[in-house]
């Protein structure tokens, strides 16, 4: 596992040099988050799809992130995980960051950053992120990327829904966020669970501007 901080340079890559404010899109890091809402397949999926498509990752996995990936999933801790993604990809890619340490690089905003995606979000980080509680380095990090007018989308995954959370819902929607919800469509006729996952991966690294071939687009009738 790569220790915070440490800088690397892929074979046949210039190194950065320079601020990172002159460097284009696809070569800043995408702050991904696990909290405890059900759909750990889709927050699996994802980080291996960023892994793949060669962008940096800084990883935070919450408590109730990592018991959902125990609950759901055969991932049991942060090195079930890596092999989950690929140990070489994830050593190579993947910065972790602890929960609890609200002064890690993602809670700053000279930090630069593609954005942020929490994937699954549970309705809890939602509430919190439309309140600005920042009690975690989760919430800090959205918030900042708020702030900082970045790319911040929040899988969410609860139903049925109450007012308190639609209405939180709409609240960071005002501020800037994707409310993108782990609701697959159907229309592609899917055969396996692993499509209907990979449907809203697509749509989650659409809107984070990470190109894929994770499905056929809708080419019209």
């Amino acid at each position: 596992m790569k220790p915070e901080g440490r800088r690397r340079t892929a074979v046949g890559r210039r190194p950065r040099t320079g601020s990172s404010l002159q460097s284009p899109v696809s070569s800043l890091p995408v702050v991904m988050a696990f909290t405890g809402a059900s759909g750990a397949p889709y927050g699996i999926r994802l980080l291996r799809a960023l892994l793949e498509s060669d962008r940096d990752v800084w990883l935070i996995v919450s408590e109730h992130g990592l018991r959902l990936l125990r609950t759901e999933t055969d991932v049991h801790d942060v090195a079930g995980l890596r092999r989950a993604v690929g140990p070489g990809r994830f050593d190579s890619r993947a910065t972790l960051f602890d929960d609890g340490d609200r002064g890690a690089r993602p809670a700053s905003g000279s930090a630069i950053t593609a954005g942020m995606v929490i994937c699954p979000c549970s309705m809890g980080t939602l509430a919190s992120i439309a309140a600005g509680t920042s009690r975690s380095l989760v919430e800090r990090a959205a918030d900042v990327t708020l702030k900082e007018r970045r790319p911040l989308v929040l899988v969410t995954r609860e139903t049925p829904l109450s007012a308190i959370h639609l209405e939180n819902m709409l609240r960071v929607t005002r501020a800037g966020a994707v409310v993108l919800p782990a609701a697959p469509g159907f229309y592609h006729r899917p055969k396996r669970i692993e499509q209907l996952v990979d449907f809203v991966v697509a749509r989650v690294l659409d809107h984070l501007r990470v190109e894929h071939t994770l499905e056929k687009r809708w080419g019209g009738r």
